[in-house]
């Protein structure tokens, strides 16, 4: 199945990450790509073996990203997060793969949308492929078996309140 999260709501990796935490209760493996993220940046990246003995999250992201800033340093990330999934699902040890932010990385130009089209279309094995990130582009909801919108009603930022540990990274 493909899959995908999007939307400027709450939750979207946060849903993936429940798909993988419940597949691993089946002893499932998944591999997690993450395009936008700091290694370091998030929660996850702190999650102890035992409890992610089958999760794999693998982050290739730089500094926060705004539209404008210089791409150079963020499209080698993202060709190498590209590669290095490839290169791991060729083992063919996984179930899941979860692409983060990957909807963001297209928008931007980081990634093509052709190549993930390409790849969508010609998967290495059977695998279920989960994408996250706002600014999901029509022809991927229109591959997704399952998409869902996450739609903002309010949030904390609105309030001008930062980020918060746990909950939002």
């Amino acid at each position: 199945m493909i899959i995908v999260f999007t939307g400027d709501g709450k939750g979207k990796t946060s849903a993936a990450l429940g798909i993988a935490l419940r597949a691993s209760g089946h002893n499932m493996r998944t591999l997690m790509i993450q395009f936008m993220k700091k290694k370091g940046s998030s929660g996850e990246h702190n999650i102890k073996e035992g409890l992610s003995q089958n999760i794999e999250i693998l982050a290739f992201g730089s500094e926060f990203f705004f539209e404008g800033d210089e791409k150079k340093e963020h499209i080698e990330l993202a060709r190498s997060a590209w590669s290095t999934m490839k290169e791991m699902l060729s083992k063919k040890n996984y179930n899941i793969l979860i692409l983060d932010e990957l909807t963001v990385a297209i928008k931007y130009g980081l990634i093509s949308l052709e190549a993930v089209i390409d790849f969508l279309k010609h998967l290495p094995y059977e695998i279920h492929v989960i994408i996250t990130g706002r600014y999901a582009p029509y022809e991927l909801l229109k591959m997704a078996d399952i998409a869902t919108e996450m739609k903002k009603i309010s949030h904390i930022f609105d309030k001008g309140q930062p980020a918060v540990m746990g909950i939002d990274f």
